[in-house]
């Protein structure tokens, strides 16, 4: 998926290699998923205020109490998700500003986001059309139900923590699929890998994180 950026105010190519070393410095290995994160623009993601500091590697705010992740956290959980190969349908829960699910449109078939808060997902419209993405699909939701009508995906992404993972998302995951979350309350959250075997369910704890609660209900 190539990504339009006429028009867009670009931060130098200096500035987006400097963010892909720090990544590769923290482990990332994936070459695909660091040439995604070297191509789209995050500051277009990231509210005015905050446009200077948009490629260093810290969560920023953006709105109604929900952070954009740091650009770590991104490029990890994304290469959790494709560890096993590339993946044709990815359902991501909780598309905040929408640039999660613009780098996933780099490396996948199609993306299909639920977000709660519609003043986000709106602005995730508005972001994502300047880059002319065509295949991402957003839904306003409860992330906790996913997306049944669209589903099953091969790969579930969850950028919010939830106490325990809902029932549903793991009944979307199609046989052979992998889910990315963290799960956990406050700061006691672990970033987990979870398989859908023949035989159940394989998880894989990874490492410590801190996310914003995965809520309920919409606004």
């Amino acid at each position: 998926m190539n990504v339009r950026l006429q028009g867009i105010g670009m931060t130098s190519p200096r500035t987006r290699e400097r963010m892909v070393g720090r990544l590769r410095e923290l482990g990332i290995r994936h070459p695909r998923v660091l040439t995604a994160m070297r191509s789209i623009p995050r500051h277009i993601f990231v509210e005015e205020a905050f446009a200077s500091r948009a490629y260093e590697d810290m969560a920023l705010p953006i709105g109604f109490g929900q952070t954009i992740s740091r650009p770590y956290t991104v490029a990890r959980m994304t290469e959790l998700l494709l560890e096993d190969g590339p993946l044709r349908r990815v359902l991501e829960v909780g598309t905040g500003s929408g640039y999660q699910t613009a780098v996933l449109a780099q490396l996948v078939g199609t993306v299909y986001s639920v977000e709660r808060v519609h003043a986000l997902q709106e602005r995730a419209i508005r972001s994502l059309a300047d880059l002319n993405l065509r295949n991402v699909r957003l839904k306003h939701g409860d992330g906790h139900l996913g997306w049944r009508e669209s589903g099953p995906f091969d790969g579930i992404i969850v950028t919010a923590a939830p106490p325990r993972l809902p029932a549903a998302l793991l009944d979307q995951l199609n046989p052979g699929g992998v889910l990315v979350a963290p799960i956990g309350v406050g700061r006691q959250q672990t970033l987990e890998r979870i398989m859908r075997t023949d035989a159940g369910y394989e998880a894989r704890s990874v490492e410590p994180v801190v996310f914003v609660p995965l809520l309920a209900g919409t606004v």
